[in-house]
């Protein structure tokens, strides 16, 4: 249990100072710099033993310039939806999550492990550009910081083969949408969150695909992929929150943006579902041919318009249900004499 508490950092509201003191007090000395610098020059220029008093002047003006520098590398600007994770020689001191100009500890150090591996690709594309031939470049530029983004990002995960309930491959992709909720999990308890939340993406949609078909079954009394995306989606939310919590990560939504059977199988089940529309269509034509002849035959009872003997009846209702149950028009032919 010990060693579990000491993986699960939870994150530290930093106290931090304004900037602005600290940044005139970097100006003023500056100045001070600059006047010592000068005037240890002049006088060490002049001789008659002011070089005595100008040399330590300008060794003084030396050091002076050393501090002011590394006093100058403690003001930070965080912008709204930022934040800061710090670090005193390895262990976390806090975060800080206010937009505005602050004064740290300049011995204190920035984490982020995304800006980490942007770094190590960086460096990759870097000496690959220098091994290319003349004339062919690869340069990419890295755009992520030091600093966390709090804003609300999106994940695409790309499109997967996944077998459904019942084994029948399809293909499947989401967008996540997500953000950081607590910055001291997301540097110290995963080694790139962005990569971990990925993963568990993955994850987390085998495990919810596998639980239900692709379409419902012909009693419609299950839940599907296809008939149910909003439940579906729902699950996935929260079976990959219970994944990503460790990473101090909140899912806010998934979504379902592709769904469809697997190229291999994609024909036969287009077929399948041909041949059921086409069974309900003629089921739905056999139940209204039928009504129109029972009614036709009632009508023809009710207003004593001809008496059919049972054989005639058939006959009747045999043609009747050719002419309505048929896919082509009927032709109709005129007898002339009885029927009898």
């Amino acid at each position: 249990m010990e060693d579990k508490k000491e993986m699960c950092y939870e994150e530290i509201k930093m106290k931090t100072k304004n900037g602005w003191g600290m940044l005139f007090l970097v100006l003023f000395m500056y100045v001070i710099f600059i006047a010592g610098l000068v005037f240890g020059i002049i006088l060490t220029e002049s001789g008659g033993g002011n070089e005595l008093v100008g040399i330590p002047m300008i060794i003084g003006s030396a050091i002076l310039l050393v501090v002011t520098i590394i006093i100058n590398t403690g003001l930070r600007v965080l912008k709204p939806n930022e934040a800061l994770v710090l670090t005193f020689f390895g262990k976390y001191v806090g975060s800080i999550k206010e937009a505005g100009f602050y004064f740290i500890n300049p011995f204190c150090t920035a984490v982020n492990p995304a800006y980490d591996v942007q770094n190590a690709i960086t460096l990759s594309n870097i000496s690959n550009e220098l091994s290319a031939p003349a004339g062919k470049s690869n340069k990419t530029s890295a755009n992520i910081s030091k600093k966390l983004s709090l804003k609300t990002m999106t994940l695409k995960n790309e499109k997967q083969k996944i077998n459904d309930l019942l084994g029948n491959p399809i293909e499947i992709g989401v967008n996540v949408i997500w953000k950081i909720s607590n910055t001291a999990k997301a540097v110290f308890n995963v080694d790139n969150y962005c990569e971990y939340l990925s993963t568990q993406a993955d994850s987390a949609l085998r495990n919810i695909v596998r639980l239900y078909p692709y379409d419902m079954s012909e009693e419609g009394d299950e839940k599907s992929l296809r008939g149910s995306a909003q439940e579906v989606a729902e699950m996935l939310k929260v079976e990959l929150q219970g994944k990503v919590d460790i990473a101090g990560i909140e899912i806010l939504e998934v979504r379902i943006t592709h769904l469809a059977y697997a190229p291999e199988i994609a024909a036969a089940m287009l077929q399948r579902q041909q041949a059921v529309a086409i069974i309900e269509a003629r089921q739905k034509i056999v139940e209204g041919a039928v009504g129109m002849v029972h009614m036709a035959l009632d009508k023809l009872s009710e207003n004593n318009v001809c008496d059919l003997d049972e054989e005639r009846k058939a006959q009747m209702v045999s043609n009747l249900l050719v002419v309505l149950c048929g896919n082509k028009d009927a032709q109709p032919i005129v007898n002339s004499g009885s029927i009898y």
